[in-house]
């Protein structure tokens, strides 16, 4: 990390013409603590990709994005995001979508839980494949439960994905999250490992978008079943057959990580309310909550 004489001096450029190219989102930097921080490496891949012509600066990392969180849906969030008055807009839309958006420089979050078979990992794998080189943090939110949400009294008495209780077995309708959703990897993995296949399911032609959208199909009889947190299903006062603990993120760009809008938001999980929230909703584990997981250079 260079500081702003640094890389004037670097650049043989003066010290005011840093502070234009700052104000101005042309020069790759972050600001820390209220100091702008300039990455070596990404100095020097702005320079390859030509200042002031040849198509100008390959990386627009310090335009500072639009007030969104993007990613996968949470109802934690959804509510602290509006509860916590933070500034931040919720665009819901799955893991994979999200990290597209949030590399896009299109949103300031994006939520995800992307579980990694191999390592047993959350998240980790995505951003290091996502952001190798990007001054990105990505920070714990919760741990939640996944599970399916059935009617009340679950008719049909499921007791899991496969076998003689299972989806298949029993006929059962299935709402579907979309391919980019960290649930729709998660539920095909957990299918697979029933020993099942995705393709002998009896699934309903419209995927839902968020985890309340699944609740939903199944509180109004278009599903029998469908993965979602057992939050979207309490909520809904429906049954709740749990099949995986997870952990769900919070990726952003580490200059905004000490922005207003993800500070205010940190401050407000931190107190009672958002504590007895958690705890009301169900299927949360907040207690590692502001946790790093990840830190690019």
């Amino acid at each position: 990390m260079m500081n702003v004489r640094e890389v004037a001096e670097y650049l043989n450029l003066k010290e005011r013409k840093i502070y234009d190219l700052v104000r101005t989102g042309s020069i790759p930097c972050s600001r820390v603590t209220g100091k702008w921080l300039f990455p070596l490496h990404l100095i020097d891949e702005w320079v390859a990709g030509g200042v002031g012509g040849g198509g100008g600066p390959r990386h627009s990392l310090n335009r500072p994005p639009p007030p969104v969180a993007a990613g996968s849906h949470d109802p934690l969030l959804e509510w602290a995001l509006r509860d916590s008055d933070c500034g931040l807009a919720l665009m819901p839309e799955g893991s994979l979508a999200g990290l597209e958006r949030l590399r896009e420089g299109k949103a300031q979050v994006c939520g995800l839980h992307i579980f990694h078979p191999q390592s047993g990992e959350y998240n980790l794998q995505a951003m290091r494949q996502s952001f190798a080189t990007a001054p990105m943090v990505l920070i714990e939110w919760a741990w939640r439960q996944q599970g399916l949400a059935v009617a009340p009294g679950n008719p049909l008495g499921l007791t899991g994905l496969g076998g003689q209780g299972g989806l298949i077995s029993l006929g059962a309708r299935v709402v579907l999250r979309e391919p980019e959703a960290g649930t729709r990897l998660l539920f095909d993995y957990l299918l697979s490992q029933a020993g099942e296949r995705p393709e002998d399911l009896g699934s309903l032609a419209r995927v839902a978008r968020t985890q309340t959208e699944v609740a939903l199909a199944v509180l109004e009889g278009h599903a029998d079943a469908g993965l979602c947190v057992e939050a979207a299903a309490r909520q809904l006062r429906l049954d709740f057959l749990p099949l995986h603990r997870e952990r769900y993120d919070l990726a952003l760009h580490r200059r905004d990580f000490f922005e207003p809008p993800f500070q205010r938001l940190l401050r407000f999980a931190q107190g009672p309310e958002f504590q007895a929230r958690a705890a009301g909703l169900g299927g949360y584990d907040i207690s590692g909550l502001g946790t790093v997981h990840f830190n690019g250079p």
